[in-house]
């Protein structure tokens, strides 16, 4: 008879707390980022990441850090987690005392989007472990309200994330203000050069961990892809589906590129979906609002979620359905983490992307990163191809000379600023903008031929008397 080769947490050297709170959870066995991660860090190693959300990320460094952590102790926080986003931020908090529920640590959050006021209390009573993103942590620390001298693991979530919302600036600052001595982690979806010299910077000696190739996407997902010409078409194609596909569609999450399609996609489905079926999160919602709407979505009481990509990181929602790309990111590793929010937890997802002129240049690109083909579809007859506006038009026709532009420095484009063409040694007229015209006289104010009806001013007729004179 084999032994028993199936991998289960039992294997780490793990405290019985924590075990019972994994079992509690649900979780059977570890997945593969935390079979390779938990043992590293708990021998004290730096880690570098390559995962993608939805595989485990946050039990795989959250488990040993805890296990390091043990009790309560002190005021000030011997962990630190960096997550880009709010929703992440809480989103780690969650799932970290879900872990540490059968022990006395104190974990707790701090974003923006709320008064500091409560969050500097509450660091004022003490805090273990603390999860932060970036901006409201050097604002807490700048006031002379926050200690991190005693940090012993520093953890960075989502780096990519981080160097697409320009936190570099912060990130840099952080680190001169932590202690040298410490064990560093750093999880990133996708390694692009700039993360990549990031964690040369401050990881030291790291063992890379790497479940997949970096920015491939999860085969538990199909992608499919349609061309919309505008807008309106867009807002046609998706009426279509979601009555043909009603049945399978049950949690739909939308991602559009801006906060004003993200609007008008929500209006649309509001007049479509039974009252409270539709929520929008996106940087003009309050924080209260985005939390609710969340949780609305996560409990299930909410069918369709239509959010931008400074929320797509910090939703960990089970069984998505479906992520409709209403607009193709231009940030390419986007489009990894949108269809990373279905297909989590080895359920099946499917990831439609509705693509017009000139989104499709984005798509070769995101097909070149994700090593991949994504299927493209034929409108379906049924759908109603409208006609682009004339401002959309002038709108796509910019993206386009602006992505040639960056290809070819030399290209002009329909939009460049026009120059009226100048002969050589050709002089012109500032005041006029035409060529200077020698020997024309510069006003004819004052002159015989500006003299009123009646004779002009008499100031004016004995200029030009004395003038003749002369």
């Amino acid at each position: 008879m084999e032994p028993n080769t199936t991998p289960s947490f039992n294997d780490f050297k793990l405290n019985k707390q924590l075990l019972s709170a994994v079992a509690d959870a649900g979780f059977t066995e570890p997945t593969p980022v935390q079979q390779q991660t938990i043992p590293l860090l708990l021998a004290g190693h730096d880690v570098l990441g390559i995962a993608q959300t939805g595989t485990g990320k946050t039990a795989a460094f959250g488990l040993p850090l805890l296990m390091k952590a043990k009790y309560a102790q002190g005021i000030n926080p011997r962990a630190l987690v960096l997550a880009p986003t709010r929703e992440l931020a809480i989103q780690i908090e969650t799932h970290l005392k879900a872990l540490a529920v059968n022990t006395d640590l104190r974990i707790f959050a701090i974003y923006g989007g709320l008064g500091p006021k409560t969050q500097i209390e509450t660091i004022a009573q003490g805090v273990d472990v603390l999860i932060a993103t970036p901006g409201r942590l050097m604002e807490i620390y700048l006031k002379g309200d926050l200690v991190l001298r005693e940090l012993k693991t520093f953890v960075m979530d989502e780096a990519d994330k981080m160097m697409d919302m320009g936190f570099m600036p912060q990130i840099r600052r952080i680190l001169e203000i932590i202690p040298r001595k410490r064990q560093n982690v750093l999880f990133s979806a996708t390694m692009p050069e700039r993360v990549s010299l990031l964690s040369e910077e401050f990881l030291e000696f790291p063992v890379r961990v790497e479940v997949s190739p970096p920015a491939k996407t999860a085969s538990t997902v199909t992608q499919t892809l349609y061309q919309a010409p505008n807008l309106l078409t867009k807002i046609n194609l998706l009426n279509f589906l979601l009555h043909r596909d009603a049945e399978t569609m049950t949690r739909v999450l939308l991602f559009t590129r801006t906060k004003e399609h993200a609007d008008q996609v929500a209006h649309f489905l509001e007049r479509k979906a039974p009252a409270g079926e539709v929520r929008v999160i996106h940087g003009n919602k309050g924080q209260n609002a985005r939390m609710n709407s969340m949780d609305a979505f996560r409990a299930g009481e909410v069918r369709y979620m239509v959010a931008t990509d400074v929320a797509a990181r910090g939703i960990d929602v089970p069984q998505v359905t479906h992520v409709i790309n209403f607009d193709v990111p231009i940030v390419h590793d986007d489009y990894v983490h949108r269809i990373g929010r279905t297909g989590r937890a080895q359920h099946i997802g499917a990831a439609i992307t509705f693509a017009n002129e000139a989104e499709m240049v984005h798509i070769g690109e995101i097909e070149t990163l994700i090593n991949q083909t994504i299927e493209v579809l034929p409108l379906p007859e049924e759908v109603t191809i409208e006609e682009t506006p004339f401002e959309e038009q002038q709108k796509m026709g910019r993206e386009l000379d602006e992505r040639r532009k960056k290809l070819d420095p030399t290209f002009q484009g329909a939009f460049h600023e026009k120059k009226e063409w100048i002969k050589p040694g050709v002089t012109i007229d500032k005041r006029t903008g035409k060529p200077f015209q020698e020997g024309k006289k510069k006003s004819s104010k004052g002159s015989k031929a500006n003299v009123g009806k009646k004779g002009g001013s008499a100031p004016g007729v004995k200029a030009i008397k004395a003038r003749k004179r002369r």
